[in-house]
C-alpha cells in the first residue's frame, strides 16, 4: 500500500517573522507523509523545491498547490484506520519492528507492555502522550507532521489510547502555528471517545524530556524532575503513560493500515519501514531505512562538506569519508559510535569555521539549562567557557581544560543534557582535532563562522563571547524563532535584605550560579537578575531563608 510515490516537495511553514523553512521532500517508498501531493520537481527524485508561502494554514504553499490534509481529504486518502485490541498492539509493534523515532529508539511493543502492566496497579487507568515538542534547532520533521498531515498522528495516538483504554490523549508541541494545526485537526474529528487535546509549551531544548514534556502537560514548569522515573510508571496525571514521539504515532497509524508483511516490506530487514530526516535545518526527508547517507544529501543538493553530524546536538560527527558510504541504519550507524535519534543531518559546509561553529552550539546548550542542577547550570557554561577560551587562542591548557570540564559534568545531571552536551563537544574535537589545535596555538584557521549549525538567538553566542555580525545566516535557520515566539516575561529580580541577612548561606546552594558568597560567606550582591528558567529555585530560597532575607523583586 504505496500512500505517497515518487517525489514531492512542500514548504514548510515558520513562525512568523522568523525566516522561511524551505521545502519537504518526499522520494522512495514513501508512506508517512501521505496526502501531501503536488508537482514532481524538475529534476525528478532530485528536484527539491525551495521557499513557498508562510501565511495561514488553509492556502497552498509554494509550487505544486500542496494544502494542509483535512479530515475528509485524509480519509479518502487513507480510510479508517482499524481497530486494535492491547494484544494486537503489542503484536503489530513486534511484527513491524517498530521502534520510537524521537531520539532513543526504544522499542514500542516494550512500553505498551510495560504501560500494560502498570494500568494493572492503577486499575484501568492509563493515558497517551504524542511529543511534539522538537526542541532540537536542527530538526523540522514532527513540524512537517503536525501541520500538513495531523490526523495521521492522531490516528496512532487514537489508536493506541482504544487499545489501552486511555482516559486521556495529549499533544505537547511549542510552536502556535503547530498548536493551531492539531486544535483544528480535533475539532474536524467531532466527539471523540477518547479526548484529546493539544498544549502549547514553553520552547526550549529540554522540553522534550520525559518527565519535563508531562510535568508541562500537567501546567507545571514544564523541567525534568531528576528522577529515573520512566512514564510508563508515572506520568500524566501520575498515570502509566504511553509516551511517544509525533513520527512514531504516525508510523504506527501508517503500519495498522499496511499490516506487518507490506509495512516490512520496504526498507532495512532489521528495522524496516521509513523514517523522516531533518537535512541541514531546512529540509525533511522521508527515505527508507538503510538508505545511503550521500543519497539523501544528494537529493537535497549537498555533500558532506567538512563532516555530518548525526543526531543532532547530542549527537557525533561523522567524517566525509563516512558519510560516503555509512547508511542511515541501527546497525551501520552504530559502527561509527552514532545514533539518528531524531533525525537530524547537518552537514558542515567548507567555508564555515568548524571550532567557531561548535562554540556557538555549546554556549547555547549551556544555556538551555533547566537550572535545577550544579552539573548543568555551572558546568556546562563553565565548559563552553573553556571551549571558547581555547578556540580563542589560549593555548593547550586550555584543551585540556575542556577535557577536565566535560569530566566533571559526565553522568551527574537531573537529566541526560550535561551528556549529550559534552559527548557532542567530544566529537567535535575528535572529527577537527586539527582545527581546534590549530585554534588553540593562536593561528586559526582563517574562515569566518557562518551560522551554518541552527542555533536560536544565535546574536548571543558568537565566538569569543561576541554577538555575530555574520551576514550569512542560513535563510532555512530557525535562528530567531525561539526568541520571537516566545512572549515577553516580566523581568524579576532576587534581593538581599542586608538588615536581616545573618549569612546562612542557605540560597547559595538553592540557586547555585546566580547567587555567590563572598569570602566572608554573604551573597556578594544584593540585587540579582531573575532568568525565568530560576525562578522556582528562587522561590523556594525566598521560602527556606532562615532570616526571612530574600524576596522576589517583580518588574515591568
Amino acid at each position: 500500500m504505496a500512500l505517497l510515490a515518487s517525489a514531492t516537495a512542500v514548504p514548510v511553514p515558520a513562525v512568523a517573522p522568523s525566516p522561511v523553512v524551505p521545502s519537504l521532500a518526499v522520494f522512495g517508498a514513501a508512506r508517512v507523509l501521505a496526502g501531501l501531493g503536488g508537482a514532481v520537481g524538475p529534476g525528478g527524485m532530485d528536484g527539491v523545491y525551495g521557499p513557498g508561502g508562510v501565511d495561514g494554514m488553509d492556502g497552498s504553499y509554494g509550487v505544486g498547490g500542496v494544502e494542509r490534509l483535512g479530515r475528509v481529504a485524509h480519509l479518502a486518502r487513507h480510510g479508517s484506520p482499524p481497530d486494535l485490541s492491547a494484544s494486537e498492539l503489542v503484536a503489530l509493534a513486534e511484527d513491524t519492528g517498530l521502534r520510537g523515532r524521537g531520539g532513543a529508539g526504544f522499542p514500542f511493543a516494550r512500553k505498551v507492555r510495560a504501560v500494560m502492566e502498570g494500568r494493572r496497579r492503577t486499575g484501568g487507568r492509563v493515558a497517551v502522550v504524542v511529543n511534539g515538542s522538537e526542541g532540537e534547532p536542527g530538526c523540522l520533521k514532527d513540524t512537517a507532521l503536525l501541520l500538513f498531515a495531523p490526523h495521521l498522528v492522531l490516528d496512532g495516538a487514537l489508536l493506541a489510547a482504544r487499545a489501552l483504554g486511555a482516559e486521556e490523549v495529549a499533544v505537547g508541541v511549542t510552536r502556535a502555528d503547530v498548536a493551531r494545526s492539531v486544535r483544528r485537526a480535533i475539532a474536524e474529528r467531532g466527539p471523540l471517545s477518547t479526548p484529546v487535546r493539544a498544549q502549547l509549551l514553553a520552547e526550549r531544548f529540554v522540553t522534550g524530556e520525559g518527565t519535563a514534556l508531562t510535568d508541562g502537560l500537567d501546567r507545571g514548569p514544564g523541567l525534568p524532575s531528576g528522577r529515573k522515573v520512566r512514564s510508563s510508571e508515572r506520568g500524566l496525571h501520575g498515570l502509566p503513560t504511553l509516551l511517544s514521539n509525533t513520527e512514531t504515532y504516525a508510523q504506527l497509524a501508517v503500519a495498522a493500515r499496511m499490516g506487518a508483511l507490506d509495512y516490512r516490506a520496504t526498507g532495512d530487514p532489521a528495522a524496516p519501514g521509513t523514517v523522516l530526516l531533518t537535512v541541514a535545518g531546512e529540509r525533511v526527508v522521508e527515505a527508507p531505512t538503510g538508505v545511503p547517507l550521500a543519497r539523501v544529501l544528494a537529493l537535497c543538493g549537498l555533500g558532506p562538506g567538512q563532516g555530518v553530524l548525526i543526531g543532532g546536538y547530542h549527537g557525533t560527527w561523522l567524517p566525509p569519508s563516512a558519510a560516503g558510504t555509512a547508511l542511515l541504519s541501527r546497525a551501520d550507524l552504530a559502527a561509527y559510535g552514532a545514533v539518528l535519534g531524531a533525525g537530524a543531518v547537518l552537514p558542515l559546509p567548507e567555508g564555515t569555521c568548524p571550532a567557531g561553529e561548535t562554540v556557538r552550539v555549546a554556549r547555547w546548550m549551556a544555556a538551555e539549562s533547566a537550572g535545577q542542577c550544579g552539573p548543568c547550570v555551572l558546568g556546562l557554561p563553565a565548559l563552553a567557557d573553556a571551549l571558547g577560551q581555547a578556540v580563542g587562542g589560549d593555548g593547550q591548557r586550555a584543551l585540556d581544560a575542556v577535557q577536565d570540564r566535560m569530566r566533571a559534568v559526565e553522568r551527574r545531571g537531573a537529566c541526560s543534557h550535561p551528556d549529550g552536551t559534552a559527548r557532542f563537544i567530544a566529537s567535535a574535537l575528535a572529527a577537527f582535532p586539527d582545527e581546534f589545535a590549530r585554534h588553540a596555538g593562536g593561528a586559526g584557521c582563517g574562515r569566518p563562522v557562518l551560522g551554518a549549525l541552527p542555533v536560536p538567538g544565535e546574536t548571543a553566542y558568537g565566538v569569543g563571547g561576541a554577538p555575530e555580525t555574520s551576514g550569512a545566516r542560513r535563510s532555512g535557520d530557525r535562528a530567531a524563532t525561539a526568541t520571537t515566539a516566545r512572549p515577553h516575561a516580566p523581568e524579576q529580580r532576587l534581593l538581599v535584605d542586608w538588615t536581616l541577612c545573618q549569612g546562612h548561606g542557605l540560597c547559595a546552594d538553592l540557586v547555585p550560579g546566580m547567587v555567590r558568597l563572598g569570602p566572608d560567606g554573604y551573597p556578594e550582591r544584593a540585587a540579582m537578575p531573575l532568568p525565568a528558567r530560576m525562578r522556582r529555585r528562587a522561590q523556594l530560597a525566598v521560602r527556606r531563608c532562615p532570616a526571612l532575607a530574600l524576596r522576589v523583586q517583580h518588574g515591568e
